[in-house]
C-alpha cells in the first residue's frame, strides 16, 4: 500500500510541476500523427506495414542502461504466457551452441532481489524493452544526443 501511495504521490507531483497542458504538448502541431494516422481509437485501423529489420550489424547503444536492439526479424516469434522463443537461443547454455548473446544476469533476479535459475517472470516479455533495429524516421522532432557524445 505504501508503494502504491508513493507512486500516486509522485505521479501527481510530476503532473503538478509540468502543468495540465503537458498532456497536450503535441496536440497543437498538425504535422504530428500517431502510427494509426488520423483513425480514432474506437475505430478499427489497418495494421501498419512492418519495416524490414536491419540484420547483420548491431547498432551501438546510446546510453549505458539502454536495452540492446534485436538485430534479426522476430515477426513470427511466439512470446506469450506459456512460451518465449527468445529464450530458446539466448538462455544459457543454448546461447553458446547458437552463438547468440546470453540474457543479462539482471533477468534472473526477481522483484525481491532473489536470484533465480530461470528468467524472472518480470523479464519474460522481451519486447517490452527490446525492439528490432531499423533506420526509421522519428515520429516527433527531438534533439537527442548520445551520452557518448557528451563531455
Amino acid at each position: 500500500m505504501k508503494t502504491l501511495f508513493t507512486t500516486l504521490l509522485t505521479g501527481l507531483s510530476i503532473f503538478a510541476i509540468l502543468g495540465s497542458n503537458a498532456t497536450n504538448t503535441f496536440a497543437a502541431d498538425a504535422n504530428v500523427q500517431s502510427l494509426r494516422g488520423g483513425t480514432a481509437l474506437n475505430v478499427g485501423a489497418p495494421a501498419v506495414d512492418l519495416k524490414t529489420v536491419m540484420e547483420g550489424e548491431q547498432f551501438e547503444r546510446n546510453y549505458r542502461q539502454q536495452p540492446p536492439l534485436i538485430p534479426h526479424d522476430i515477426a513470427d516469434y511466439q512470446v506469450d504466457m506459456k512460451a518465449n522463443q527468445c529464450i530458446a537461443c539466448h538462455d544459457w547454455p543454448q546461447n553458446v551452441a547458437v552463438g547468440a548473446p546470453k540474457i543479462s544476469e539482471t533477468h534472473y533476479v526477481d522483484r525481491n532481489g532473489k536470484r533465480l535459475n530461470k528468467v524472472s517472470s518480470a523479464r519474460w516479455f522481451c519486447t517490452q524493452c527490446h525492439v528490432p533495429q531499423d533506420e526509421v524516421e522519428a515520429l516527433v522532432p527531438n534533439t537527442f544526443e548520445s551520452s557518448n557524445d557528451l563531455e
